[in-house]
């Protein structure tokens, strides 16, 4: 693609690297046949290439952001399936979070928006705050009915209520800063990415981590000072907090000397494996590609370190859900599926895998429509499958397929049940 970028706007790193990937592109539209929104939708500006065209006159012209554009670029998940299509190996997750940097820059939304999205970047990385907001939405769940309207804060006021768990676990004892030490000879010692919604909404899948990889050997270090990845934030364009709390981790893991930096939040591995590229142009440039070179999704890890079953075979299917930011951010696609087949379970997959299920970090609040229509054709296609029950490796997607009579569990919940740990609550099995 032809860019017309001048030599001042240039010398800003972003353009110059959305510069880059702009001219990546050959318009070949591959990309529309995997973009979610296009599907749905059928429109050219909902779909990746349409998108990159109006980022593309945005940023040339340095024109603020028009309500068109806006509302276009709002509609992406940021799934990044159209970066597995791509033959050109367009990097789009790049441009498109330039581009959400750039509107929030440039584009005054609504009040009411610029409340509600200034509230869930403030709250949901805060893991003692978003408790309390869970405990106070648990209270209001109820009346979520009696809200009036078909307006877009309306909807986003029912689907913040409707997503809230009927119960809020505790805080778990592994959230602390603490080491928890290998059982036996130790082989490995690794980090782990407490985070802050996982924590909050199902503790008991760190739990499982810690528990798993301390059997196996692995030292593992919950890091003091080491909280949110900053994900949610830098989806929002919230350019400032995301990197405050990227550099927060980046500093935090830095003083520990680890083999691996493990994820089990997969939207969370694809942002830290891409601190390198966030911090380019920063002092912090070394630590933050030394740290994106460590992080490793709990599977990632797991294939290649001797994971085996210790209990008998369970009778049970298992569908597996591959979240976008594992399948495509992270190309993590094999290893969660050998892992759950070592351990003793029938694996299936649905058909449209590579299309997400509507979750995408806060964009079931933000974008509730599009992201129920998502969820009904994704537990449609699961369901098709006859499965037990549903693992994926994401909170989010965890979070956005619960709440039907498939019980969804983490994909380490399962791996450490069948190696002596204790059996997850929602499997269907005596």
């Amino acid at each position: 693609m032809q860019t017309n970028f001048t030599a001042d706007q240039l010398r800003d790193p972003d353009i110059a690297s959305s510069n880059q990937v702009l001219r990546t592109c050959v318009h070949c539209g591959f990309c529309t046949a995997t973009c979610p929104t296009f599907l749905l939708l059928g429109d050219e500006l909902d779909s990746p290439r349409g998108r990159i065209y109006l980022i593309k006159d945005m940023l040339e012209t340095g024109r603020p952001a028009t309500e068109a554009v806006v509302r276009h670029v709002d509609r992406c998940l940021s799934c990044l399936s159209c970066m597995t299509t791509c033959p050109s190996g367009v990097n789009y997750m790049h441009l498109v979070d330039h581009a959400r940097t750039y509107i929030e820059n440039t584009y005054q939304r609504p009040f009411a928006e610029r409340v509600l999205r200034g509230v869930l970047g403030a709250i949901i990385p805060r893991p003692w705050l978003f408790r309390v907001a869970l405990l106070g939405a648990r209270v209001a769940r109820p009346l979520a009915g009696l809200i009036p309207g078909q307006t877009m804060l309306a909807q986003r006021l029912r689907a913040m209520l409707a997503l809230a768990p009927s119960s809020v676990p505790g805080p778990s004892a592994v959230e602390k800063p603490s080491i928890h030490r290998a059982v036996g000879v130790r082989k490995a010692r690794v980090a782990l990415l407490a985070g802050c919604a996982q924590q909050v909404l199902s503790p008991s899948i760190n739990e499982a981590t810690i528990r798993l990889l301390t059997r196996l050997g692995v030292e593992v270090v919950v890091a003091r000072e080491a909280g949110c990845c900053g994900s949610l934030n830098h989806h929002m364009g919230h350019h400032d907090a995301a990197m405050s709390r990227a550099r927060a981790n980046i500093e935090a893991w830095s003083k520990e000397n680890v083999d691996a930096i493990i994820v089990n939040a997969s939207g969370c591995g694809t942002t830290i494996k891409d601190y390198g590229f966030m911090f380019r142009d920063d002092p912090l440039r070394r630590k933050a590609e030394a740290v994106a070179a460590l992080a490793k999704d709990i599977t990632e890890f797991l294939i290649g370190f001797g994971y085996a079953p210790t209990r008998d075979k369970p009778d049970l299917t298992v569908a597996y859900h591959a979240a976008c930011s594992l399948q495509h951010g992270q190309k993590v696609t094999a290893d969660p599926k050998t892992l759950l087949t070592r351990a003793g379970f029938r694996v299936v997959e649905p058909a449209e895998g590579h299309i997400c299920c509507g979750s995408a970090g806060t964009y079931n609040l933000l974008q509730p429509v599009i992201a129920n229509q998502l969820r009904a054709r994704k537990l449609g296609n699961i369901k098709a499958t006859k499965p037990d029950l549903i693992a994926a490796g994401n909170i989010g997607c965890l979070t956005q397929l619960a709440g039907d009579e498939l019980p969804v569990v983490h994909t380490i919940e399962l791996l450490d049940w069948m190696a002596g740990g204790p059996k997850p609550a929602v499997v269907p099995c005596d």
